[in-house]
C-alpha cells in the first residue's frame, strides 16, 4: 500500500516542541498546495494541540520522508527548535491502522477522546476543497470515519467522565433526573469553572448563574455559556435559588460554611442541594456534608470517578482494535483489487462468464459438428474486445498512482466487477 504518514504527537515530543509544528487552517492550505506543486498527488493534513499528522500517497519518484519532515519544519520556521527525530514516520498498513486508531480516540492523550474525529474530518474536508484528496485518500478517510463511528456506537470507549469538570456535571445528573428544570451556580471563572459551566450548558441546565471575585471574568464566562452574572458580594443570596453549586476558586478560607448552607435551606425548606468543591485549597467547609439533603463532593471523589471511568474505557480497547482490524482489512482488499492484475483477471472472468452463459442457452441450436467452432469463435471475440483495455492497463505505469487507481476504479464500476476482483484469489 503506497501510503506514508509523517507526524508529531504527545508520544514523540513535549508540548513546547509540538506546538511549534501546529498549523492553522490557512497554514495547512499552504503546505498542502506546496506539496502538490512539488509532485505529491494526494495529501491530507490535520493539526491539533496534541498532534500534527500528514498523510501522503507515495510515488516512486517522491521525496524521501526526511525531506518532507524538513519541509514541515521550514514552513513553520522551526529550524533548530524542532529536530527531525521529533517526528515519526509510518508507512503502508501501519500508517492506515494509525489513522484508524486516531479517529477511534485510542491514540489520544485522553483515552476515548470524542473531539479528535471532528478534527480529522476538518483536515480531510480542507484537502478535498484544495483538490489534494483523490480516490485513495477519499477511501482511506471515509473508512477512518466509519471506524470512528463504529467504535462510538459498538463500544463504551467514550462513556464516563474522564475530566474533573465533566465528572462534576455527571454526578449532578445522577442526583437530578432533569437538569433543564434545575438551577446551577458556578463560583469561579478559571479553566475548571469554565469547563464545568460549559458542560452544564451542554446538558441544558435550566438556569445558570456565574459569580467570581473579578466581575469582568465572570461576565466573559457568562457571555460564553449564556449565563447570568451574580456579584460575588451577593453569593449567599444566590445559593437560596440554586439546586447545584460548583465552586473552583483559589482562596485560603472557606467561602461557604455549614452555617451559610443551613440558612439557605431554611429559606427554601427541605430542598436537595448538590455541592461540588473542586477548589484547591477547598472552598467549602467539609462539615456541610453532615447537613440533611445536602450532597457534598470534593476532588478526591471526582478523581476516583475519573480513574474508574478510565479503567472501564481501557477494558474496551480490545473491542476497538478488533473493529480497526476489520476496517483495515477492507481497505487492504479494496486497494489490492485496484491493482492491474486483479482488475484484468476480474474483467476477463466477467466476459468469460457472459460468454459461457449465452453459449449454454444457445448451443443446442448449432449442429454438433459446429459446436467446437462456436466455442472457438466466441472466445476470440471476447479476447479481441478486452485486448485494448488490457494493453492500456498494463501500459499505464507512466501515469501517477492516483490516475492508475482512478482508471482501475472506473473499469470496476463500469463493468460491475468489484465483487469479482474481491473473490479472486490473486486480488
Amino acid at each position: 500500500m503506497n501510503l506514508l504518514c509523517i507526524g508529531i504527537s504527545h508520544y514523540t515530543a513535549p508540548l513546547d516542541i509540538r506546538e511549534k509544528l501546529w498549523f492553522s487552517s490557512e497554514e495547512t492550505s499552504q503546505i498542502l498546495s506546496l506539496l502538490k506543486s512539488i509532485g505529491i498527488g494526494e495529501c491530507v493534513m490535520f493539526s491539533t494541540c496534541n498532534r500534527t499528522e500528514l498523510y501522503v500517497l507515495t510515488e516512486n519518484n517522491m521525496l524521501p520522508s526526511e525531506e518532507i519532515k524538513g519541509i514541515l519544519i521550514t514552513q513553520k520556521s522551526a529550524e533548530g527548535k524542532v529536530q527531525l527525530s521529533d517526528l515519526f514516520t509510518l508507512s503502508a498498513g501501519e500508517a492506515a491502522r494509525h489513522l484508524f486508531r486516531v479517529a477511534a480516540g485510542i491514540d489520544s492523550m485522553v483515552l476515548g477522546d470524542v473531539q479528535i474525529l471532528a478534527q480529522v474530518k476538518e483536515g480531510f474536508q480542507l484537502a478535498t476543497e484544495l483538490g489534494t484528496a483523490g480516490i485513495f485518500m477519499n477511501r482511506l478517510f471515509q473508512l477512518a470515519f466509519r471506524a470512528g463511528k463504529r467504535v462510538r456506537t459498538e463500544t463504551e470507549i467514550g462513556d464516563g467522565a474522564v475530566s474533573v469538570s465533566y465528572a462534576a456535571v455527571e454526578l449532578a445528573e445522577k442526583i437530578f433526573d432533569d437538569l433543564n428544570k434545575k438551577s446551577a451556580l458556578v463560583i469561579g471563572a478559571g479553566e475548571t469553572a469554565d469547563l464545568a459551566a460549559t458542560h452544564l450548558r451542554g446538558k441544558k441546565i435550566g438556569k445558570l448563574f456565574i459569580t467570581n471575585r473579578t466581575q469582568e471574568h465572570a461576565e466573559q464566562l457568562a457571555a460564553k455559556v449564556q449565563g447570568t452574572v451574580i456579584p460575588f458580594s451577593n453569593l449567599f443570596n444566590t445559593i437560596y435559588d440554586a439546586d447545584i453549586v460548583i465552586s473552583s476558586i483559589e482562596v485560603n478560607r472557606f467561602i461557604l460554611t455549614a452555617t451559610d448552607i443551613q440558612r439557605a435551606l431554611k429559606r427554601h425548606g427541605n430542598k436537595t442541594l448538590f455541592i461540588i468543591d473542586i477548589g484547591v485549597p477547598r472552598n467549602i467547609d467539609p462539615e456541610v456534608k453532615n447537613i440533611e439533603n445536602v450532597f457534598l463532593y470534593d476532588l478526591d471523589t471526582l478523581n476516583l470517578m475519573v480513574e474508574e471511568n478510565l479503567r472501564k474505557r481501557g477494558a474496551e480497547i480490545p473491542k476497538v482494535e478488533a473493529i480497526i482490524t476489520e476496517v483495515l482489512a477492507e481497505l487492504t482488499h479494496w486497494y489490492s483489487s485496484l491493482e492491474v492484475n486483479p482488475t484484468i483477471t476480474a474483467l476477463t472472468q466477467f466476459m468469460e462468464n457472459i460468454r459461457q452463459e449465452e453459449l449454454a442457452k444457445n448451443i443446442n441450436r448449432f449442429d454438433p459438428k459446429d459446436r467446437e467452432l462456436v466455442e472457438l469463435v466466441t472466445k476470440r471475440i471476447i479476447n479481441k474486445i478486452i485486448h485494448a483495455p488490457i494493453v492500456n492497463l498494463r501500459n499505464g505505469q507512466e501515469t501517477s498512482l492516483t490516475e492508475r487507481l482512478q482508471r482501475m476504479s472506473a473499469i470496476q464500476k463500469l463493468f460491475g466487477i468489484a465483487n469479482l476482483s474481491k473473490e479472486d484469489p490473486n486480488a
